[in-house]
């Protein structure tokens, strides 16, 4: 089958071939034929090492398609059921399932180190134990979640990650309260959902910062009422919060440089919010005096902070209902065969959202 694979960290292009097999097929596992998956900045911060990922891998995490095959102990899935890919399952055991906090599992994340692909060349890893830009992937049956026959697989690709991360760290994470102030800093997909969380929880201000003006314009279709640049971000704050900074800031870029930004530009008392992945070594600098005297919150955000499987249905919910839109994420579309062509729309910040379509 054919699979976008990065041979080495480090490499800015995937290599697309057509000698890769999906792997690990057994009992509780499903074989998943995958027909759209989003690329995400996730993708591109393993495939530059700021994210861990042992190499070669396949990238790709936010995927949705059709099961082919269920394995020996599978009862709640069956060939041809339409899934969308959950690359962080809740194992429902373990300490944080047992407080609820499903999103803080780990399970997922030790298929992360187990290969589930192969060529003649050897074993390939597929990112966050999931791989995407593939035809075909094995996974556990539980990051297989099965979605509604009304529900298109490029939309719920983006369910998997990217719009659930955005909407549940303004629903779940900040829980916005209504009428407040709200910046959001990095209107890619994830901030441009985060973006429409604030609106759906009633803020009354919601200024979307991004040096792209391609992206600020999009903002503003999406709810954002204000949409500015990182050097007219000052003048935002003073003319909506007069000076005294915004309710709810959500960093949504993952570098310490903007984190501290959005600290900045929140109010004494008010909610940092932090959704980006960045670096194991990219340190957030604050003072002891400031943490005690600002008495701001800083809460960090994991896959939306809540429960994944509930999010999914609310999403959905919230999409039938057209309280989101999440259709017009999609601003670009190309085929596996121009994965590249993907990376490029992404590193310029010109989609928000690339369909890859398989």
């Amino acid at each position: 089958m054919r699979a976008a694979v990065l041979h080495e960290i480090g490499q800015e292009k995937l290599e697309v071939l057509d000698d890769v097999e999906a792997v690990g097929f057994g009992p509780g596992k499903v074989r998943v034929r995958v027909r759209a998956t989003g690329l995400c900045h996730s993708d591109l911060s393993a495939m530059n090492g700021v994210l861990p990922q042992p190499a070669p891998f396949v990238p790709g995490h936010e995927g949705a398609g059709e099961i082919l095959e269920v394995g020996d102990g599978v009862r709640h899935l069956k060939p041809g059921d339409r899934v969308v890919l959950c690359w962080l399952p809740a194992c429902g055991a373990c300490p944080a399932c047992r407080r609820g906090q499903t999103q803080l599992c780990l399970a997922g994340f030790m298929n992360a180190g187990t290969p589930n692909f192969r060529r003649p060349g050897g074993d390939l890893f597929g990112f966050a134990g999931t791989g995407t830009f593939a035809e075909e992937v094995v996974v556990d049956a539980g990051c297989a979640v099965p979605i509604p026959e009304d529900v298109p697989f490029d939309i719920a690709a983006l369910i998997g990650c990217g719009v659930t991360t955005g909407l549940g760290a303004a629903l779940n994470t900040a829980d916005v309260a209504p009428g407040s102030s709200v910046a959001v800093i990095g209107c890619g997909g994830v901030g441009i959902s985060a973006v429409q969380g604030a609106r759906l929880k009633g803020a009354a201000e919601i200024v979307a910062v991004d040096p792209v003006a391609s992206r600020r314009e999009c903002a503003l279709k999406f709810g954002a009422t204000r949409a500015v640049s990182p050097e007219e971000l000052a003048d935002a704050k003073q003319h909506v919060t007069g000076g005294e900074g915004f309710d709810y800031v959500f960093e949504v870029v993952g570098r310490s440089a903007t984190a501290r930004t959005a600290y900045e530009n929140t109010r004494r008392g008010g909610t940092l919010v932090v959704v980006g992945a960045g670096a194991m070594d990219d340190f957030l600098q604050l003072n002891m005096f400031e943490l005690f005297f600002d008495e701001k919150r800083i809460l960090p955000s994991m896959y939306g902070g809540g429960d994944v499987l509930r999010s999914y249905e609310r999403t959905i919910a919230l999409w039938r209902a057209g309280r989101v839109d999440l259709a017009g994420l999609i601003t670009h579309r190309v085929p596996l065969a121009e994965i590249n062509e993907a990376l490029d729309q992404m590193r310029t910040g010109t989609a928000l959202r690339t369909c890859i379509e398989i």
